[in-house]
């Protein structure tokens, strides 16, 4: 049986909390109840919002609570070339086509739009930019306009056919390319995106059991798309429960009163801090 790979993969824009410590550790034990390798990675494309201590303290957290990962941590604002690779790839392909639209005339073509679609979270890019022809395109960029590069999900869809993953609490799933849309894999500003990083990443370093919470698991659909048209492995899947407040709201890193900082300053152990998780 293959060795089994798991990531954890904040981002470096505050301190760890329960909701981290959720998914670090069920990435941590679905490895090693096998043998298996943990790994660390820090999503830290978007350098608006990052800050250095953040991840030296992520690391001491995570040390503390014994929650050990193999190998050095990987930094994701470290692998810009092999991001900019895959997304040549994808255009060499014809899968991705460039957007410039602004969030406001977005937001104005979908209320213009009396049938504009729309997916499980709410209104989805209406194709604009889709149905520019090419010369208008290569004006823009010529004349130094900086796009974002959209996933043409129906041409993506028809050149993988039909594609489905496993999730190892619920079962096999079928892939709808279109409940996103046309997803920003390469924003104007960063030159990736989180979906064609993840991607790029999982693949690179090998992860067999993409572990993350249920609220990504619209996500993983884009991202076997990706999978299939770049060739890339297909992993095995597990959407855990989420960490809520008392609310019943996911806890953020705005809640401090629940980061290990605090939860640590209190008093608390790190037993008593993992027995305050879901079982899974």
């Amino acid at each position: 049986m293959p060795e089994i790979v798991t990531r954890f993969a904040p981002s470096p824009t505050g301190y760890l909390h329960l909701g981290h410590v959720h998914a670090a550790k069920v990435a941590h034990d679905l490895a090693r109840q096998d043998g298996g390798r943990f790994l660390l990675r820090f999503e830290d494309i978007d350098h608006t919002r990052t800050r250095p201590e953040y991840y030296d303290a992520m690391e001491e957290d995570l040390r503390w609570l014994g929650l050990a990962w193999d190998g050095a941590a990987l930094r994701q604002s470290s692998r810009t070339a092999a991001y900019d690779a895959v997304l040549e790839r994808l255009k060499e392909i014809g899968a991705v086509y460039p957007c410039f639209c602004t969030r406001r005339e977005i937001e104005e073509e979908v209320a213009r739009i009396t049938n504009a679609p729309h997916g499980p979270e709410g209104a989805l890019y209406p194709g604009t930019c889709r149905r520019l022809p090419l010369a208008d395109r290569e004006a823009r960029i010529a004349n130094g306009i900086q796009p974002a590069w959209r996933l043409d999900v129906s041409f993506a869809a028809g050149l993988t056919g039909p594609l489905s993953f496993h999730d190892l609490q619920h079962g096999r799933h079928h892939v709808d390319p279109g409940l996103l849309g046309d997803v920003v894999l390469a924003r104007k500003d960063i030159g990736t995106s989180y979906h064609l990083a993840v991607t790029t990443d999982d693949a690179f370093q090998d992860v067999t059991h993409v572990t993350r919470g249920e609220d990504l698991l619209l996500a993983t659909h884009v991202h076997r798309l990706l999978q299939a048209l770049l060739g890339f492995p297909e992993p095995l899947y597990l959407h855990h429960s989420l960490v809520l407040d008392g609310n019943g709201v996911r806890l953020a890193k705005r809640n401090e009163a629940l980061s290990i900082r605090h939860l640590k300053a209190a008093g608390n152990t790190p037993q008593t801090i993992l027995a305050m998780l879901p079982l899974s």
